[in-house]
Parts: C-alpha cells; structure tokens; sequence
C-alpha cells in the first residue's frame, strides 16, 4: 500500500460556490490525501479551517455520506437542531438523503483541522436551505441555480 507523504500534497483553496457566495469559505484549504493514490469511490481530505471562516454554508446532500474527524483547534458544528462545540478527537457524520443540513464554523482565534471523508456520487444536489442557491453537479460539471430553478453563473 502505497505511503502518503503529506507534506508532498499542497492545501488547495477550492472555490466551489458561485462568486456571491464564495468569502464564506474563503479561508478554506484542502489537501486532497484521497487523490494522491488514486482513490475513486471516496474521497479523503484534510481540511484546514481558518480563524473566523467556515467550512461550507450550511448544507445537506442527496446522495453523499459525510464524516469528519477533529485533529486540531475547535469547531462549532451548526446542524438543524443547533450548535455543537467539536474538538480534537470528535467526530461527526451525514448520512445521504438524511436531510441534516450542517457546516463546520471556526470562532476561535486559531486555524482548525479535520479529516473529511465522502463518498463520490456520480452525480449529486446540494441545498442550501439558508441562502436562495443550490447546486447540482454530474459527472461533466457542476451548475448552480436559485431557488426558484434559475441558473445562477460562477
């Protein structure tokens, strides 16, 4: 099995939302680990969380699991039930379909990281129910729309 040499891997700052909506995970970086040998089925990141960013806006997927572990730092969990501090050792999942719409908050005054592992859809829809936005995405693209089904450009 081949060894991952993190250090190899540089954090990427994936732009993944349209422009409107983008400086909400603006201090967002991922090292894609999953990637560097090949992984298909899931995908495995470890995801770094800058002081006063956030991980995503609050969401929920159709068709992707979710999981993430704390390695470093501190996290508010925001779910539809309310707020849950996160810490090292903690751990968290989504179920597909499950409807819990969640993102990871940093508050603190320190960067934050977790190992995030999802499964990868051939194709998936996203919602957003705080904000007039959801995404959908196959395996050719990812598209964005409002709400309402109009198309909403990157």
């Amino acid at each position: 099995m081949p060894k991952i040499d993190i250090t190899k891997i540089p954090p990427q700052a994936i732009a993944s939302y349209p422009k409107e909506f983008a400086t909400v995970i603006s201090g967002r970086e991922k090292q894609k680990i999953g990637d560097a040998v090949g992984l298909t089925q899931f995908g495995v990141n470890i995801t770094r969380i800058k002081a006063g960013s956030a991980s995503a806006l609050r969401h929920c997927h159709e068709q992707e699991d979710e999981f993430i572990y704390m390695i470093e730092g501190e996290l508010i969990l925001q779910e539809n039930e309310g707020e849950t501090v996160l810490r090292p050792g903690d751990c968290a999942g989504f179920k597909a379909g499950s409807g819990i719409a969640h993102c990871l908050i940093n508050r603190s005054d320190r960067d934050a990281l977790y190992l995030e592992v999802g499964t990868r859809a051939k194709s998936e829809r996203v919602t957003y129910p705080d904000v007039d936005f959801y995404m959908e995405r196959d395996e050719t693209s990812r598209r964005w729309y409002r709400k309402s089904g109009a198309p909403i450009s990157a």
